[in-house]
């Protein structure tokens, strides 16, 4: 059984992912060497993380994705804002939000409701939808690690634009060295 690493995901366009690295320019400057940054191609909106799969469901994952997208329209999101996870005191992952129609959260439920029907591992957390920039390496010391929270407090994000959701990709990650490298397997369109 040879198994790869999937992921569900919305892409982010290419003028929104270029305001993004604006920013993050500005935010490398704040934290130094503590924060491993997505490269611009990696940006996206991740609907569902899979892990290590069987390439051999592949089809039923495809065959599932393509059904379900076809019973949601198309919307678009609007990006903007920053926060980290879990906390500003333990700062571990750095985002660009995201002002979301309720479809969004349907679609993603929905999602993950006809994926585990198909017999693909339920998400353990709760869909909580961002943009991730980057995150916090570890070690990081106590000066490196207030530095870092004062910066971030600082920062400011306003809107960056509206992206369109008409298409969810399927993708494989593979990890390399410098950062994971993604590869677009399926691209299912959402219904009128």
């Amino acid at each position: 059984m040879s198994s790869v690493r999937l992921f569900l995901a919305i892409p982010i366009p290419a003028p929104i992912r270029q305001a993004i690295l604006r920013h993050v320019t500005r935010l490398q400057e704040i934290t130094g060497q503590n924060v491993r940054w997505v490269a611009e191609e990696n940006i996206h909106l991740t609907l569902k993380f899979f892990g290590a799969t069987d390439s051999q469901r592949l089809p039923t994952l495809q065959e599932s994705l393509a059904d379900e997208c076809a019973h949601h329209a198309a919307f678009e999101f609007s990006v903007g804002g920053f926060g980290v996870f879990p906390s500003q005191h333990r700062p571990r992952v750095l985002w660009v939000g995201v002002q979301a129609p309720p479809q969004l959260a349907t679609l993603q439920q929905n999602l993950e409701q006809a994926l585990t029907r198909s017999g693909f591992p339920a998400e353990r957390q709760p869909f909580s939808p961002h943009i991730t920039l980057g995150r916090v390496r570890e070690p990081i010391g106590s000066i490196s690690l207030n530095t870092l929270r004062v910066g971030l407090q600082a920062i400011h994000i306003g809107g960056l634009g509206a992206a369109p959701v008409d298409f969810i990709h399927l993708y494989r990650s593979d990890l390399q060295p410098g950062g994971p490298s993604y590869t677009l397997l399926f691209k299912a369109p959402l219904g009128e």
